[in-house]
C-alpha cells in the first residue's frame, strides 16, 4: 500500500479539536483546539446561577451546623442503644482464637 505525503486532518472524537497528522513521522503537525461553549448566555443567567450556588452553600452550612449541635445529643441515644442491645444478648463465653480451631 502506497501512503500519500499529503498531511490529513481527524477530529478528536473525545474533545472534537481537530489534529493535523503526518502519515509519514505519524506525529501530530497541529492542534486546533475545540471551541469553547458558552457556560451563560448572558450576565443576568450568571447572576442567577451564582446567586442560586451562594443559598445553596449556605443551607449545606446551617445544615452542618445543626447536625454538629445536635451531636451529643445523637451519639449519647447511639450509646445507650448500643449498652440496651448489649444487655440483652447473652454472652457467649470465651472469644475462639485461630489457633483454638485447629
Amino acid at each position: 500500500m502506497g501512503m500519500s505525503d499529503e498531511v490529513f486532518e481527524v477530529s478528536c472524537p473525545d474533545c472534537g479539536a481537530m489534529l493535523k497528522v503526518d502519515p509519514v513521522t505519524r506525529t501530530i503537525i497541529a492542534h486546533t483546539p475545540a471551541p469553547r461553549k458558552k457556560m451563560f448566555e448572558d450576565f443576568g443567567e450568571a447572576a442567577k446561577a451564582l446567586r442560586e450556588s451562594d443559598q445553596r452553600r449556605d443551607s449545606l452550612f446551617q445544615q452542618s451546623v445543626d447536625a454538629q449541635r445536635n451531636r451529643d445529643d445523637v451519639m449519647a441515644k447511639k450509646f445507650a442503644e448500643a449498652v440496651k442491645k448489649a444487655k440483652e444478648t447473652p454472652d457467649t463465653g470465651k472469644p475462639l482464637r485461630d489457633f483454638d480451631l485447629d
